[in-house]
């Protein structure tokens, strides 16, 4: 629970701030730990209203960049830990940020490590985050550590983001597509329909069946959208499961074009991280289940989990990955091992990561460029489809009136 508090140090300071914790007297316990006389203390989940501004709140990738970048300038500039977060806390734009850097002062005066504090807030920095702030601190390389977070997360942001777009439009054109073809059969094609059913003139079998399917969303359009309703209920439920998230993300896979992109994302984010991680001198089974945990898909995320279970269990990284020739290519395999025999494991992950980077870069463009045409002509031929099923028939009946 998050509590609220006012109090007054010893030098008769009043101090604000915000505490995690189970109930009301650990909180004030606490907060006599810091060594500050509680004046108030409110729980914030009795306060908020049912609609939270907090809902429509988040902390961005592009945030979490900023973050690093200025925390890595304090530590170089030899600013502590409290007073670098001190100040971050005040000075961020983001409201909701700025509430977690508080927490994460009040932490770092009770004592926790940083990595501890950040820790307990795993909705804006990953284990992978986490993880690497960790090895900083053991190896007194804060700043360092920090400065290779935001590249980093620059990286995976700009990449992330390209893919993202890049997949906008051919959405916006398919629910374009679909809206448009619904309002044809629910307001255009019973129009027509009517003429050709009130001639008497036997209609071809495909105008039968462009009536039929408009009938269906007229006469049981309500019926369709629960349908609908339901079938996206269920792919919800599905998507909560561990079965069917590794089902679905397959699927993803599986799309012609879009699957293949999908693919070289994420072996890019495979790469980049071990690569990363590596270099900050985490071990690599860590290395590999950390990289799990945060690579966004659960298919490549089983395959690690077992990866790292092989390497334990004293399979070379190569050979661990060459059990899965469908999801892991064979040049990346190949590369692996030969940074295995030549001692350059991080150096090979950061080319294959480079790699990959510009496979994503070229596949984005040629989704782009084959898209938009295709999606172009699909639409123009459903809609022509339609209109030439309904007016060919008339077409017909006024040339043997005449």
């Amino acid at each position: 629970m998050l509590f609220k508090y006012k109090a007054i140090n010893s030098e008769g300071v009043n101090k604000e701030g915000e505490i995690d914790a189970p109930n009301r007297e650990v909180a004030i316990s606490g907060i006599q730990r810091r060594g500050l006389v509680v004046i108030s203390i409110k729980d914030e989940a009795q306060k908020k209203p049912f609609l939270s501004m907090t809902f429509f709140e988040r902390v961005s990738t592009k945030d979490v960049v900023i973050l690093s970048r200025q925390i890595s300038t304090l530590f170089e500039a030899q600013v502590s830990a409290l007073k670098a977060f001190t100040m971050l806390a005040t000075n961020t734009e983001n409201k909701l940020l700025g509430r977690k850097l508080a927490q994460i002062t009040d932490d770092l005066q009770a004592g926790i490590s940083i990595s501890g504090a950040l820790a307990k807030h795993p909705d804006v920095f990953s284990d992978f985050y986490i993880n690497m702030v960790k090895v900083g601190e053991e190896t007194g390389k804060l700043n360092q550590t920090f400065l290779h977070l935001a590249e980093y997360l620059d990286r995976q942001y700009a990449i992330t983001s390209k893919t993202r777009n890049a997949l906008i439009y051919p959405v916006f054109v398919v629910i374009t597509f679909f809206i448009v073809m619904i309002l044809m059969f629910v307001i255009v094609i019973p129009k027509l329909s009517a003429i050709i059913l009130d001639s008497g003139q036997e209609a071809p079998i495909y105008t039968k069946l462009v009536i039929a399917v408009s009938n269906l969303f007229v006469n049981y359009g309500f019926f369709v959208l629960i349908f609908f309703v339901l079938l996206g209920v269920w792919v919800w439920r599905l998507s909560v499961t561990e079965k069917g998230k590794i089902y679905l993300d397959s699927m993803r896979l599986s799309v012609p074009l879009i699957g293949n992109l999908y693919k070289k994302l994420y072996l890019s984010r495979i790469t980049d991280n071990i690569n990363t991680m590596l270099t900050s001198g985490v071990p690599i089974v860590r290395s590999i289940e950390i990289t799990a945990e945060v690579v966004g898909n659960h298919v490549y995320k089983r395959i690690l989990k077992e990866v790292a279970d092989g390497v334990r269990s004293g399979l070379a990284l190569s050979d661990a990955f060459n059990r899965y020739g469908e999801q892991i290519p064979k040049i990346l395999v190949q590369m692996v091992q030969v940074g295995e025999e030549t001692g350059s494991l991080g150096t090979i992950l950061k080319t294959l990561s480079n790699f990959y980077v510009r496979e994503v870069d070229d596949a984005v463009d040629t989704l782009v460029g084959l898209i938009e045409p295709i999606m172009i002509v699909v639409l123009g031929l459903g809609v022509g489809i339609l209109l030439v099923s309904v007016l060919m028939p008339i077409y017909n009946m006024a040339g043997s009136i005449s």
